[in-house]
């Protein structure tokens, strides 16, 4: 649904972005995978040479970049992931009064997200997190977090897949325009390392790890030169199996490996290609038109950063030959592919430079199929 006049102006006034200290470069991946392959392709000669087992193909650096555009990703931790004989990461299991890896990595966005909104904790009554993936189902991500802030009000947890970030935002902005909230945090720690399975060359270099976060209030109460007031938001889903995640807890009632194959991310990559753009292009194109503006004229686009050829080829049908790098800035080659985190650190980025009077359009697209997007307009102070 489109918002095109908003009861109250709401503003994002201020985004933080952490990014975990540690990287893996594509070479190193690689070298760990191709050393496991080797070491399967092996083991399991003679199933695959009755065909009952397919062999593990190699990976390069180059078919990654070609691929994908990504070059490096962050992740909380490189132990494990390039250790053959693992292929995950070792994230040791810390105890139910200790705060939780993502509730962690989600407190350092937002706590740089609040400095550069020129807000504390007290100015705050809901918290938001969205993400692609949850590190539990309860207690909320979301008011662990907000215990830890020491924010009296309340919050949530939601998870649309990558267009997280983009429908928590919507969700922020809907309290907030409606009067029943005035002013969110929303955070998008995106944890994705352990969901990757680093033994499949199709997808074992497609996630990094990274939290981002974001503060949204009434226009009125905005006090900083980076806000950005939101003139529509607007969301839509349709089911597809293209992109998968089948784990969960019903694996144990199933008697199945919860690490089985086809538990963790796996997704028909053609297809989503195929499907997706046009499905994106077409709902940002509507959006803006909606409210008035041609998607030509549009100054930036921040989109999801999943693949650097599906962003050039939406780019280019909403701009023509005016689409850049510069107007539709790409995050995805240091960063890889960050869930539903990935349009934010673009803007996070890539806002700041624009004048007043500007306009972006923030926008996610992924797993469902769900494509999210907000029209912004830089405030003038």
């Amino acid at each position: 649904m489109s918002q095109n006049k908003l009861p109250r102006a709401v503003a994002i006034s201020a985004t933080g972005l952490w990014t975990p200290p540690e990287t893996i470069s594509n070479t190193e991946l690689v070298e760990a995978y191709n050393t496991y392959a080797e070491a399967y392709n092996h083991t399991h000669s003679a199933q695959i040479q009755a065909g009952a087992l397919a062999a593990k193909p190699p990976s390069s650096a180059e078919f990654i970049e070609k691929a994908s555009g990504i070059k490096s990703r962050h992740v909380v931790t490189r132990e494990g992931i390039l250790d053959p004989t693992r292929m995950r990461p070792h994230l040791p299991e810390r105890r139910d009064d200790e705060l939780c890896m993502q509730a962690e990595m989600g407190l350092k966005a937002a706590r740089l997200a609040l400095e550069k909104a020129a807000k504390t904790p007290r100015d705050i009554d809901m918290v938001i997190v969205g993400a692609s993936y949850l590190q539990r189902a309860y207690p909320a991500i979301a008011i662990e977090i907000q215990a830890a802030l020491g924010i009296d009000g309340f919050a949530f947890d939601m998870e649309v897949a990558c267009s997280s970030a983009t429908f928590s935002l919507q969700r922020a902005v809907d309290a907030i325009s409606s009067g029943a909230t005035r002013t969110a945090l929303v955070i998008n720690p995106e944890l994705a390392s352990p969901q990757v399975d680093y033994t499949d060359r199709d997808s074992h270099f497609i996630f990094g790890d990274v939290a981002v976060a974001s503060v949204v209030e009434r226009c009125d109460d905005c006090h900083t030169d980076t806000a950005w007031k939101v003139l529509g938001t607007k969301a839509k889903t349709m089911f597809s199996n293209n992109i998968r995640s089948n784990f969960g807890y019903t694996a144990r009632a199933a008697d199945v490996d919860p690490f089985g194959p086809g538990k963790l991310f796996h997704q028909n990559g053609r297809k989503v290609f195929k499907e997706v753009c046009p499905i994106a292009a077409a709902h940002i194109e509507s959006h803006v038109r909606e409210l008035g503006v041609e998607p030509a004229e549009v100054q930036r686009y921040w989109l999801h950063q999943a693949n650097i050829n599906m962003n050039n080829l939406i780019a280019k049908k909403l701009m023509g030959s005016g689409a850049s790098i510069e107007r539709a800035p790409i995050v995805l080659d240091r960063y890889a592919n960050t869930g539903c985190a990935g349009s934010v650190i673009a803007f996070n980025l890539y806002s700041d430079d624009l004048p007043p009077g500007a306009r972006g359009v923030l926008c996610s697209f992924g797993a469902g199929y769900s494509v999210g997007s907000l029209v912004l307009e830089k405030i003038a102070l």
